[in-house]
């Protein structure tokens, strides 16, 4: 691993690095296995989950003032952690600025209003690790929707389940049916996303492709790769993170490829 976070432009040949990959450690200008950035569209800056250092980081990406840089360091006074000792393996921000952590160790999703100092509030999962309605197993990549229901990608449950905000349990809209590659199955689910019509798109890594569910169906469709693990324009291998940009094509972070994979798809 490189441990940074790098900004690619539409169109360019080469990327910006934005949080140094020089070297992994546990400054607070370092990384240590980075698994997930979001960006607070508040203040632009970029919040970490900095996995093996197990804390949460926030990198502003202005400037220190002269005023700052003679009392404190010039890292100290633009990067600083915001939640330390927990396995972060999920993130997510909402349109009120509220940040939405996934505890993959304790099996929960949490809301946090940033500033505050609390231990946030449930809004996923924290009963245990099985597989009940009200229960996530390893719990890993999440995304909020504009009515702030949390969708989970439950991994080890290979499903996808939907929170409603203020829910004492989840429903299932994709996966569910045991470990598989049927359409109605997934395989070990990661990246998660959900598009304008409320479709359920999943990254199904030890099968390869990304699924789309639509709205109330029972089973999936392949959207992306579908072709067998490998290194082809129409294949991935254990594709992990899902983004959508302004026009919805789909980004995929195929892992073992080492690449991100641009789809121009069709919602019907």
């Amino acid at each position: 691993m490189n441990d940074c976070s790098v900004e690619w432009n539409c169109g360019a040949t080469s990327g910006q690095v934005l949080a140094d990959g020089t070297s992994w450690g546990s400054r607070y200008d370092q990384l240590n296995g980075p698994t997930y950035v979001i960006v607070d569209q508040e203040d632009k800056s970029l919040i970490f989950s900095d996995k093996q250092n197990r804390r949460v980081m926030r990198w502003s990406r202005q400037s220190c003032t002269s005023e700052e840089t003679t009392t404190i360091s010039n890292i100290a006074c633009n990067r600083w952690m915001v939640f330390s000792n927990i396995c972060c393996t999920g993130l997510a921000m909402d349109d009120q600025a509220c940040l939405y952590i996934t505890d993959g160790e304790n099996h929960v999703v949490r809301r946090y209003q940033l500033g505050e100092n609390s231990d946030g509030t449930v809004v996923a999962g924290g009963n245990g690790e099985e597989g009940g309605l009200n229960q996530l197993n390893c719990p890993n990549d999440i995304f909020v929707d504009r009515d702030y229901s949390v969708y989970v990608s439950d991994c080890e449950n290979n499903r996808v389940m939907k929170w409603m905000k203020d829910a004492q349990e989840g429903i299932v809209v994709a996966g569910g049916q045991g470990e598989g590659d049927d359409l109605t199955q997934l395989s070990f689910s990661c990246g998660v996303m959900v598009d304008s019509l409320a479709a359920v798109y999943v990254a199904d890594s030890k099968n390869d492709p990304v699924m789309r569910w639509c709205k109330g169906v029972a089973k999936g469709n392949v959207i992306a790769g579908g072709n067998g693990s490998g290194k082809g324009a129409n294949q991935l291998s254990d594709p992990r993170s899902l983004s959508f940009d302004r026009q919805e094509n789909l980004y995929v972070a195929d892992r073992l490829n080492h690449r991100v994979q641009r789809f121009n798809i069709e919602q019907s």
